[in-house]
């Protein structure tokens, strides 16, 4: 057997591709680079300067469309990557300037280039190339770019490739597999829980107190020293960098944080303080300022196994951490929202240091561009790096620097809670350049948490209004234009002040068509509805013929001050958000019964808060509706009253007289019946009132307190809320109720039978919705939250006196309720979507966002009567 015959064959290459990133194909026309494309990448990943020069002039082989078809290259290179998408151009590339455009797009985009050479043998290109009738260059046009090409392999690092992968010759290039990998930044799979660590700064003392506070137990070595720390539940701390410097004992805080990032305890970003220190350790030249010094001499004290420990740990560290699945992103000294999970000196730059107007303030400090005012990011930014007295949320980023070398406090985060722990410093351990007391240049005049932009809806400077595409825990929910517009009006002209609008109510979808000739809507089909979707057990809830309203309501001013309008107690809107009473008077006194009610069940205590919202029906009707009972349903039945008895007896005249009209007779006499069974309708659901004495709040929904919603409360234990409200007395309602096992026909029609009394004493219907709560799921995810069966009689105002007239009722019943469930489900996920984030203390601009699409969807053509 010969030496060749037995070698074994070259291992594949394993090309390592960021997933977010720009590749740049190089190879001489022949090499292949398309074919390569296919096999490793995404159609849509490929930008092809073929593709785009036909795009441009139909003939892909027009060579006079080049600068044309590059520009449109360009182009699309560059909204891909601005949009974090791994993109891949196909073409030539082999002369230095085709490729130094193309690694400036993506410098500008904050992300690595890659470049992969196909590099074959100058004669096989030319037979692929004449196997190939679009080609018809000569055989010196290879050679120019194989000559390009060799000239500029040992130059791809110096343009900017982050990473070069050259593969010679057909069988490396056919036996090559693409590994897309993550960047280094993107730690999305880990969802905590976190403890995230605020600038220690050598404090070793106080961070070991604070990991206790937390939970952490400590272990140590043999000297005593703690080298580790671990949290029983798991959790895991998270450190925004800034650990040496200043303080009395940096090496002791390194031994300690490296230890738990080692052991799987801790993550840790860095901070400028390590930056600076990394370049110490490798022998460079630095100014032993800020507190270098002492580390310094803290680390000579060390053995040098120590120290370069200390320096493979530090440059080690990535900029910053994305955590989470997207929704945490920790940075030393934060981070816009375009430079999450990019990679460039700029975003390092930015993670270490922030941005500065290149001035420093009075205390000789640079004065820093106030980034965080202007926030608008999904992710929650988590930072430090400025020291600040006390560590509060502005535009859903935080700063934990609380000074804590300074004399003030080492503080950590606990997420997803947003929980702050803080423990006081032992000393005042380095004397700050500007007092802790001093407020920031950049938070002088900062754009606070409480303020909501028009951009920040979805409406432009140009009054253009593309409409909202908000991400909710169960999908995406997106409004049309019209809709953003309309919501707008509402909002802007109308609405109570937003800062109390944590939660619009959902349009309620009825029960499908009952199958009963006699009803239009019977419980036997929301019973059905629910057990098919999986649901075991629903409550039937007795549906008050009120106005819905939102009651928002504090324990005391300090409340109101703190979390929502200074100098208010509370407020009542309406599904719209507009104030429910017009009287400022009557709002404060409806308030402060409420308030009363909310009190004398001991809820504040029960709930551990000091405010709630409620959701419920406000009664009667005609508190809210006075002018269209009016001007709509008492003219209809006066109307009546005044026109049927004069037909009747002008037919019955007629009649006398022979003329056949027993019909009509009968028809009129039937519509006048129609006619009062109408109007004793809207007659039982209005009485005066007299300001607060004749109102009737019936609540059946607990939204919100501090710091947590109740969607995940099954619906008995928000009725037993408000079943201790209504034992109160004063003006809260009681509602009845019953659970019922979809399952179980008997318990069906047993529910059945309670809907036809309570409809046939006056009620207006009932409510079915899982017992499980707002969040139930069943075989298909979501359900609906509820929906109603509402009586036949209360029907009429609806549809009209005459509706149950067969020949009526057989056409409403063929309505199509499809539209109106779809939009019940989806402001359903908004609801929900915004009292999640007002619980996690997000901005209000982020708890308006899915508020005001839920407004903005309530525009589109549904059936109101539905």
């Amino acid at each position: 057997m010969s030496t060749t015959e037995g070698a074994r064959a070259p291992e594949p290459r394993v090309l390592g591709v960021p997933r977010m990133g720009l590749v740049v194909l190089i190879g001489v026309s022949g090499s292949g680079k398309s074919t390569f494309a296919a096999r490793h990448f995404a159609r849509t990943q490929v930008i092809s300067s073929d593709y785009c020069r036909g795009m441009v002039s139909d003939d892909e082989n027009d060579q006079s469309a080049g600068a044309d078809a590059f520009a449109l290259l360009h182009t699309i290179v560059d909204i891909r990557l601005r949009r974090g998408l791994l993109t891949v151009v196909d073409a030539t590339n082999v002369q230095s300037r085709a490729r130094g455009e193309l690694v400036r797009i993506a410098k500008d985009n904050n992300v690595l280039s890659t470049a992969i050479v196909l590099d074959v043998p100058e004669a096989l290109a030319r037979e692929r190339n004449r196997e190939r009738p679009d080609r018809d260059f000569g055989d010196h046009v290879i050679r120019r770019q194989r000559r390009d090409l060799r000239q500029g392999l040992k130059r791809l690092s110096r343009e900017g490739f982050r990473r070069t992968h050259v593969l010679h010759g057909p069988e490396e290039i056919d036996g090559a597999t693409v590994a897309l990998e993550r960047a280094w930044t993107d730690r999305t799979e880990l969802t905590g829980p976190f403890d995230i660590v605020g600038d220690v700064h050598g404090c070793r003392e106080e961070l070991e107190e604070l990991l206790g506070g937390l939970g952490y137990e400590l272990s140590r070595d043999g000297g005593g020293r703690p080298v580790g720390a671990r949290h029983p539940d798991g959790r895991t701390a998270v450190f925004v960098g800034d650990l040496v410097d200043r303080g009395p004992d940096s090496p002791g805080v390194l031994r300690l944080v490296m230890g738990m990032v080692a052991d799987g305890d801790a993550l840790c970003v860095p901070g400028n303080h390590e930056n600076k220190l990394i370049r110490v350790l490798k022998g460079a030249k630095a100014q032993l300022t800020h507190g270098l010094a002492e580390t310094v001499e803290q680390l000579g004290r060390e053995s040098e196994e120590f120290r370069a420990r200390v320096l493979a740990f530090c440059d080690g560290l990535v900029s910053h951490l994305v955590l989470d699945g997207g929704r945490l992103v920790v940075a030393h000294a934060g981070l816009k929202e375009e430079y999450h999970g990019r990679a460039s000196g700029r975003v390092r730059s930015f993670a270490l240091y922030g941005e500065t107007t290149g001035e420093t303030d009075e205390y000789g400090l640079p004065v820093r561009l106030p980034w965080a005012r202007e926030y608008r990011g999904r992710a929650a930014v988590v930072y430090g790096h400025v020291p600040t007295v006390k560590a509060e949320w502005l535009n859903n980023t935080i700063c934990l620097d609380t000074g804590c070398v300074f004399g003030g406090k080492l503080t950590a985060l606990r997420y997803p809670e947003r929980e702050l722990v803080e423990v006081q410093a032992h000393r005042t351990w380095y004397e700050p350049a500007r007092p802790l007391s001093a407020t920031p240049a950049e938070d002088a005049d900062r754009r606070t948490d409480d303020t909501i932009d028009i951009t920040d809806v979805g409406i432009g400077a140009a009054d253009t209004a593309p409409g909202l595409f908000v991400e909710t825990a169960d999908g995406a929910v997106r409004t049309d234009s019209g809709g953003t517009l309309a919501a707008l009006e509402v909002m802007s002209r109308f609405a109570v002040d937003p800062r109390w609008l944590l939660y619009l109510p959902p349009t309620m979808a009825p029960a499908p068509t009952a199958a009963d000739p006699r009803f239009l809507e019977h419980p036997n089909e929301a019973f059905a509805y629910f057990r098919g979707a999986g649901v075991g057990e629903v409550v039937c809830q007795e549906k008050h013929m009120g106005s819905r309203a939102v009651a928002v309501l504090c324990r005391d001013g300090a409340a109101a001050e703190r979390r929502f309008v200074p100098g208010e107690l509370g407020v009542v809107h309406t599904r719209t958000g507009r104030p429910f009473f017009q009287d400022p008077a009557l709002q404060a006194e409806v308030v402060d019964r409420l308030r009363r009610a909310v009190t004398d069940a001991g809820l504040w205590d029960r709930l551990g808060t000091d405010w709630v919202a409620l959701d419920g029906e406000l009664l009667p009707w005609s508190a809210k509706a006075r002018s269209l009972i009016r001007e709509q349903y008492a003219s209809v039945g006066a109307a009546a009253r005044a026109s049927l008895p004069a037909a009747a007896d002008a037919l019955r005249a007629a009649a006398a007289r022979g003329v056949p009209v027993d019909g009509l007779v009968d028809k009129v006499d039937r519509r006048a019946e129609q006619t009062e069974a109408f109007s004793r309708v809207y007659r039982r659901y209005s009485w005066d009132t007299d300001g607060a004495a004749g109102l009737r709040y019936a609540p059946f929904t607990v939204l919100a307190s501090e710091g947590r919603e109740y969607s995940d409360a099954d619906h008995l234990w928000h009725m037993a809320v408000a079943e201790r409200l209504a034992e109160t007395g004063g003006m809260v309602h009681p509602t009845r109720y019953r659970v019922v096992d979809t399952t179980d026909p008997a318990a069906c029609g047993s529910a059945a039978d309670w809907w036809t009394d309570m409809v046939g004493t006056g009620g207006e219907g009932m409510v079915v919705k899982p017992v499980l709560g707002a969040r139930a799921r069943g075989r298909k995810g979501l359900t609906q939250p509820g929906l109603k069966v509402r009586g036949p009689e209360y029907l009429r105002i609806v549809y009209g006196p005459d509706y149950t007239d067969p020949e009526r009722l057989a056409v409403l019943k063929d309505r199509n309720l499809g539209r109106k469930s779809s939009l019940a489900m989806r402001q359903h996920k908004l609801g929900l979507e915004a009292l999640a984030r007002h619980a996690r203390r997000e901005p209000l601009w982020r708890v308006h966002e899915p508020v005001f699409a839920i407004l903005g969807l309530a525009s589109e053509p549904v059936d109101p009567r539905l």
